[in-house]
């Protein structure tokens, strides 16, 4: 990688075992400038250099592209699964989109398969630790003839859950998984080598897709601006949940952060005050236990994953001076994850007679009767959630996708000073799947409006019928819960060269262009919570079936690579390339209007960087000394908000500054020295937006109110009190759920305290979505200042060949922040990690034994955090990284 005039770090499997970087997470371990978290919908952030992926859209695309064997896999499991028989990992860092493709502006994971070989060999390894953990890992190569040999490579990883679920007493987030591998590869000719690879990943067990909620509880303001709520003590407890927004902005480190969400700002609860069968707040005074691994769920979480992949590959000698490669890639993938929404109990449980103040259209004595008849003692039968007498939610997130991809390329070695590389490739993408969150207070509410319509509460049917999905799996068939249902198709096609020109001997000149065209498409669906009717529902309004955005886009690098002879060094190459990199833009979900909805899409991003860097070779190869700078002018930074169970994706602008360092040194036989640091410095430009953890930016005359679909405005102070004394004056809280519905378009644009209206409500107030925030100047998110890895080994000889090697990596990140705004809600502080192994191999006899220890001094680092929008109560699910582990391996190499 010397020679590589790009930024690049690469291990081979001996140092990702002596690392310990067992999988895609631990990269963050070893290289510069590199952050990784996972995401709340089965996926993750591979961030390098501020750019990732905190979007969230299913016709969204990553920063960073991950690739094996150099096919670009969209759909992949670089957080679940592990290394194993690798020739190498790589990750480049900046934009490689001229030859690796599209979406590549933060760079790329590249992971090289060992290939077999014409010699027999075999290892077994097996590994067992704490939590119950043991792992076997297995390879064996066979030459078959001259022209044929098949490599064989497995891997297996079994362990407890690293938290209890308190309620069914089982451990949670445990791992039970295995990956095989077969390469068959066909050599008849020096000239003609061709490949064949089969590579399969399966999970089932608790894996917990998400971490710890947090949430420092918001019972709302005592009174609005000094007038008070209701004297009848139901009314104004009602009143004053319709100003609380389940949780407040707080830091993720203060003393009550692990409380709960006040369930009655949120839709679940807003269908319990309306249906009588919830007094008050779900989850009064409880708060969660310390342990942020622990759960409280009714059930275990569920995680199946499932991924099988083929690969071909042909790499042929056309001439002395010419050679052709093609490469053919098919991908299927499956998961599915149910789990608890909130993974906590309720402190209290339902009504076991109606509360007197509900918005049911019926007199009071025949509702009781109804009441009694359909949840008797207070119990609710929810087909997917079970029967319980507390509010229960859950969330399933599932996808399956396919993908093709081909690729050729011809690349030229002639003697003279011209060479090229050239290509074009296509590749298709096709998924679909569903995000279900399911309530049981939303089941009864739409019991109690069938029975009353139909005269069946379960009915599944045409309208007037809210259909109730008689099955525990969802399948679409109900109205009764929540489903994100969106069918996405990505065609991606590309031509592609690089021309090179080696000026003299040690002077090489680069220009590369590519142009891609992406066309995505999605299937248009409304979602149906709650509408009269039965299964998919049709596009919302007057949108079409199908919604379709294209892009076409040019991009490219030029620069140079110089070997100077500088008489201290023993080899040195100096870089400096100017770089375009570009990410396809995508469509938004489908709107569920409440005060305003995003555009149809969002914009593509683009990245122009300049980077100087490089590498040299000293002291007769015993130390290797590589750094870079760059300069990154960051055009669309994709973001998403989750907005009234929506995602919204804004673009906006950044500059980003940085450079890096790694170097390895060799001072005496048997020590080794080595260090990847990373500086970075993020800035977003020109930006605005609405923070939903903080719509009214503190300003004293402004509040927020929840809507009736229990998301949330913003009103003049002044107005809520019209509407809180209209309130009172009717004796009916849920008058309030009218704040947020513009009647009129009236007074829309004006700007009032720093919110922009888009209308005016029943009460003669202007409506807005919140308080513009300026983000100019703040960081990218995840984008730590520092990154800093230093590791150091020493190997004592003994012997009749064996060896002892002592290793310690120490790793640590700066603070950053989770989201755009820079709040203290998402500031994350710095963490560290420290890993330690011990080796005592004989390679005559084959034998190695070893013990490590990761994360030896037991962090619980939060990595990331995902907010919830006001319909949920704004809690933030928090990623960790894992506790201290431990353990012993036994490996035999044949």
């Amino acid at each position: 990688m010397q020679d590589v005039p790009i930024a690049v770090s690469a291990f081979d499997q001996e140092a990702l075992q002596k690392a310990r970087i067992d999988g895609g997470p631990n990269l963050v371990l070893a290289v510069p400038n590199v952050n990784f978290s996972k995401s709340n919908f089965t996926g993750y952030n591979f961030q390098i250099r501020g750019i990732g992926s905190k979007l969230v859209s299913g016709s969204g695309d990553a920063g960073t592209g991950i690739h094996l064997n150099n096919v670009p896999q969209i759909a992949n499991n670089l957080f679940e699964t592990e290394f194993y028989d690798v020739e190498r990992v790589e990750v480049l860092r900046g934009p490689q989109g001229t030859l690796y493709g599209r979406n590549a502006t933060g760079g790329v994971v590249n992971l090289i398969t060992a290939k077999p070989t014409d010699e027999f060999e075999a290892v077994v390894r097996g590994e067992v630790g704490n939590y119950s953990a043991y792992k076997l890992r297995g390879m064996v190569n066979l030459p078959i003839d001259d022209t044929f040999a098949l490599r064989l490579a497995g891997t297996y990883l079994q362990r407890d859950g690293f938290g209890d679920n308190i309620v069914t007493g089982n451990d949670a987030d445990d791992r039970k998984l295995y990956g095989i591998r077969a390469t068959l590869s066909f050599q008849p000719t020096d000239e003609f080598r061709a490949f064949f690879m089969y590579d399969r990943f399966y999970e089932k067990d608790s894996r917990s897709r998400i971490g710890k909620q947090f949430c420092t509880k918001d019972n709302g303001p005592a009174n609005i601006g000094g007038l008070g709520y209701s004297g009848i003590a139901p009314i104004g407890q009602i009143q004053r949940a319709l100003f609380s927004h389940g949780c407040l902005p707080t830091s993720l480190y203060s003393a009550d952060v692990l409380g709960t969400v006040n369930s009655q700002s949120t839709l679940g609860g807003l269908f319990g005050m309306l249906s009588g069968l919830q007094t008050g707040d779900a989850y009064a005074g409880k708060m969660q236990t310390p342990n942020v691994r622990d759960i409280e769920s009714n059930f275990d979480p569920i995680y199946r994953a499932e991924t099988d992949i083929y690969e071909f590959n042909v790499d042929w000698d056309l001439t002395e001076n010419l050679r052709l490669n093609w490469l053919a890639g098919f991908t299927q993938s499956y998961i599915y994850t149910r789990q608890d929404y909130n993974r906590y109990i309720p402190s209290t449980n339902f009504n076991t007679t109606p509360n007197p103040v509900n918005a049911v259209p019926v007199p009071g004595a025949i509702y009781a009767g109804i009441y009694a008849n359909l949840f008797p003692g207070g119990a609710v039968s929810d087909p997917q959630n079970g029967t319980y007498s507390r509010f229960t939610t859950s969330d399933i997130s599932w996808a399956s996708t396919e993908q093709w991809s081909q690729e050729i390329r011809l690349q030229s070695d002639y003697d003279g000073p011209f060479n090229f590389n050239v290509g074009a490739n296509m590749l298709q993408f096709k998924g679909t799947g569903d995000y279900y969150v399911m309530f049981n207070t939303g089941t009864a509410w739409y019991q109690i409006q069938n029975l009353l319509t139909t005269g069946n509460p379960n009915c599944v049917g045409a309208a007037p019928c809210i259909s109730i999905d008689p099955k525990k799996e969802p399948d679409r068939l109900g109205h009764n819960y929540y489903d994100n249902f969106a069918p996405y198709k990505l065609e991606s096609s590309a031509v592609f060269g690089e021309i090179y020109w080696q000026m003299n001997d040690t002077f090489k000149w680069t220009l590369g262009l590519r142009h891609t065209v992406d066309k995505k498409e999605v299937q248009n669906h409304a979602v149906t919570l709650g509408t009269p009717g039965f299964g998919v529902g049709p596009p919302p309004g007057n949108s079409k079936p199908f919604l379709n955005v294209e892009f076409k886009e040019t991009t490219g690098r030029f620069g140079f690579d110089w070997h100077p002879d500088l008489g201290f060094t023993d080899e040195t190459l100096v870089y400096a390339f100017y770089s375009r990199g570009y990410k396809a833009g995508g469509l938004n979900p489908a709107c569920s209007a409440v005060v305003s909805c995003p555009p149809e899409s969002f914009e593509p991003e683009f990245v122009n960087a300049v980077e100087l860097g490089m590498k040299n070779t000293l002291l007769e190869g015993r130390m290797t000394l590589n750094g870079s700078i760059f300069h990154y002018d960051y055009k669309g930074y994709q973001v998403s908000k989750i907005v009234n169970r929506t995602s919204i994706n804004e673009n906006v602008d950044a500059k980003v500054l940085g450079a890096e360092f790694e170097g390895v040194w060799q001072p005496l036989d048997g020590l080794r020295l080595n260090t990847a640091i990373g500086w970075l410095d993020t800035e977003i430009k020109d930006a605005t937006s609405i923070d939903i953890f903080d719509r009214t930016q503190g300003n004293a005359n402004l509040i927020a109110v929840k809507s009736s679909e229990a998301s949330a405005c913003v009103v003049k102070l002044t107005d809520a009190q019209t509407a809180l004394a209209i309130s009172n004056s009717l004796n009916n809280p849920f008058a309030l759920l009218s704040v947020c519905t513009p009647a009129s378009t009236t007074g829309a644009g004006t700007v009032f305290n720093g919110a922009t209206a888009v209308g005016t409500n029943a009460f003669g107030g202007l409506v807005s979505d919140g308080v513009t925030v300026d983000l100019d100047g703040n960081d990218l998110p995840n984008a730590p200042h520092w990154t800093i890895s230093l590791g150091a080994q020493y190997t004592w000889q003994f012997g009749n060949d064996w060896s002892a090697t002592l290793r310690g990596d120490y790793y640590k990140q700066t603070k950053t922040f989770a989201r755009i705004y820079n709040s203290e809600a998402d500031k994350l502080d710095s963490w560290q990690n420290v890993n330690l192994t011990l080796t005592v191999a004989n390679p005559q006899s084959g034998w190695e034994i070893g013990a490590f220890v990761k994360n030896a001094t037991d962090e619980e680092s939060i990595t990331d955090f995902y907010l919830t929008d006001d319909s949920s109560g704004r809690f933030r699910n928090a990623f960790f990284t894992e506790p201290r582990t431990y353990g012993v391996s036994l490996q035999k190499r044949f």
